[in-house]
C-alpha cells in the first residue's frame, strides 16, 4: 500500500526552532493512521511543550533516559525494536554530531545507536553551520552507516539569512518513509514519464487543451522513484507541484513535448507516455486577440506529431515503452488496435466517462493490455494503479529478458 497506514515510526524532536513544525508532521502522520511514539531531548522542550507531541499522538511523550517507571527502564533498546523507522526532525548540527561519533548521553541518541531500523535524518540549523565542514563530514559519515538524509530546504531563516537550513517540507520527507516500504525493484533503471495536457494556441488569449490534471502521471512518477528508479517527467501545464527527487521537465505544446521526450528517450529504460497530448493545432496562431463581434470564424487545424507512435518506430529490444489511451467506448477494442499500431509493449486503457476514473479525481479503474492478455484492475487510488502498472512493466521486462 502506498501509504503509511499502520506503520510504526519513531518521531525524534531535537532542539531547533523548526521543532513546531515536527508537531504538524506528527499531525499527518496520524491523519494518515501511523503509529507514532514521540522522544524529545531536553532541548527541544525548550521550544515545544511535551504535551503538544502527547496529546497529538494520543501517547505519552519519552524524554529522559533515566526513567524509572517500570515500563520505560529499558526504553533505549525497546523503543527502536518496537518501530518500523526512526525519523529525527528536526535535527541540530549537535545531534548529528552526536550521532555520528556513537554518543549516548541521551535516550533519542541511545536509541538510534541501538536501532537496527532505518534511520532518517532531517537537517534543521543555521545555513553556516550546516555548510560548515564539519557538519559536512558528520553527515556523510551518518550516510556511510546507512542512515538517510532528507535535504534541508532554502529560503529565509529564523535568524533573518537566506540560504540553505530549513527542515524540509513535508512532502519530501514523506516520499523518503515511504521508499523504505516499498520495494527497491525499479533502482538503477531510468524512467521517463509524460503527464498532463498540452495547450494549442489560438491566440494570445486562448488556446486549445484538454481536461487532464497530469494526476495519474505523476502519481506514476512518485511511485517509480519510491521504487528506486531514476524519474524524468515531462508534464503539461498542470496545478500539481513537482514530486520530490525527480528531474521535472515543464513544457507546453505538444511539439515542445515531442523534442524533451525524444531528447530523453533512447536513455530511457521504460518509457511511459500517459500525456493527453492535444491531436491538433492551430494553422495559424493570431497575433493579437481574436474579436467576439464576428459572426463565427473558421478554425484550420493541423495534426500534431504523434509522439507514441514515434517511439514505437524506434522502439529497441530491451525497452519497455507503454501508452495511455483515454476512451468512451469500446475500451478493449480500442485498446488492441493502438497497442499493434503503435507499437508498445502494453497499453493502460482507461474510461474518460466514468465518475471515478475520469478526469481529474483521486481514483482510476483501468485495464491493461498486452500482447498476450488484458487484465481490468479494481477501482484504486490513482498511486495504486501506478504501483500495479509497474508491476506489469517488471512482469513485461523479465519475460523479455527470458526470450
Amino acid at each position: 500500500m502506498p501509504d503509511l497506514r499502520g506503520k510504526r515510526i519513531l518521531l525524534g524532536v531535537t532542539g531547533s526552532i523548526a521543532a513546531y513544525k515536527a508537531a504538524d508532521w506528527l499531525r499527518s502522520l496520524v491523519k494518515e493512521e501511523a503509529r507514532v511514539t514521540v522522544v524529545m531531548t531536553e532541548a527541544a522542550e525548550r521550544f515545544v511543550s511535551p504535551l503538544t507531541f502527547s496529546a497529538l499522538s494520543g501517547q505519552s511523550v519519552y524524554r529522559d533516559m533515566f526513567d524509572e517507571a517500570p515500563d520505560r527502564i529499558m526504553a533505549h533498546i525497546n523503543l527502536s525494536r518496537e518501530a518500523d523507522a526512526i525519523l529525527v526532525a528536526p535535527a541540530t548540527a549537535q545531534t548529528i554530531a552526536r550521532l555520528a561519533h556513537g554518543m549516548a548521553d541521551n535516550l533519542l541518541s541511545t536509541v538510534i545507536l541501538a536501532a537496527r531500523i532505518p534511520v532518517i535524518i532531517c537537517p534543521a540549523m543555521n545555513s553556516f553551520m550546516l555548510s560548515h565542514p564539519a557538519t559536512q563530514d558528520n553527515i556523510r559519515r551518518l550516510e556511510s552507516f546507512g542512515y538517510h538524509f532528507v535535504q534541508p530546504g532554502s529560503g529565509e531563516l529564523a535568524c533573518g539569512e537566506i540560504g540553505d537550513g530549513r527542515l524540509s517540507d513535508w512532502d519530501v520527507a514523506r516520499e523518503t518513509l515511504l521508499s523504505l516500504f516499498q520495494p527497491n525493484d525499479l533502482k538503477g533503471q531510468t524512467v521517463l514519464i509524460t503527464a498532463g495536457p498540452t495547450r494549442e494556441a489560438l491566440d494570445p488569449a486562448r488556446f486549445l487543451t484538454n481536461r487532464s490534471s497530469g494526476k495519474m502521471g505523476f502519481a506514476l512518477a512518485r511511485t517509480a522513484r519510491r521504487r528506486g528508479a531514476e524519474v524524468i517527467l515531462v508534464a503539461g501545464p498542470v496545478q500539481l507541484s513537482d514530486p520530490p527527487g525527480i528531474e521535472a521537465v515543464h513544457v507546453t505544446t505538444a511539439e515542445e513535448m515531442r523534442r524533451a521526450v525524444m531528447d530523453r528517450a533512447t536513455t530511457a529504460d521504460v518509457v511511459v507516455k500517459s500525456a493527453a497530448v492535444a491531436d491538433f493545432r492551430p494553422l495559424v496562431c493570431a497575433d493579437h486577440k481574436i474579436k467576439k463581434g464576428q459572426q463565427g470564424i473558421q478554425l484550420d487545424l493541423i495534426k500534431n506529431p504523434d509522439i507514441l507512435a514515434e517511439l514505437g518506430a524506434m522502439r529497441t529490444h530491451g525497452r519497455i515503452l507503454v501508452g495511455f489511451a483515454a476512451e468512451s467506448r469500446d475500451h478493449a477494442d480500442e485498446g488492441q488496435r493502438k497497442l499493434r499500431e503503435k507499437n508498445v509493449d502494453l497499453m493502460v486503457v482507461n474510461d474518460i466517462l466514468g465518475a471515478s476514473t475520469g478526469f481529474d479525481v483521486e481514483t482510476n479503474q483501468v485495464t491493461l493490455i498486452d500482447r498476450r492478455e488484458a487484465l481490468t484492475l479494481p477501482l484504486l487510488s490513482k498511486e495504486e494503479t501506478a504501483d500495479r502498472i509497474w508491476d506489469k512493466v517488471l512482469q513485461l521486462q523479465s519475460e523479455s529478458s527470458a526470450a
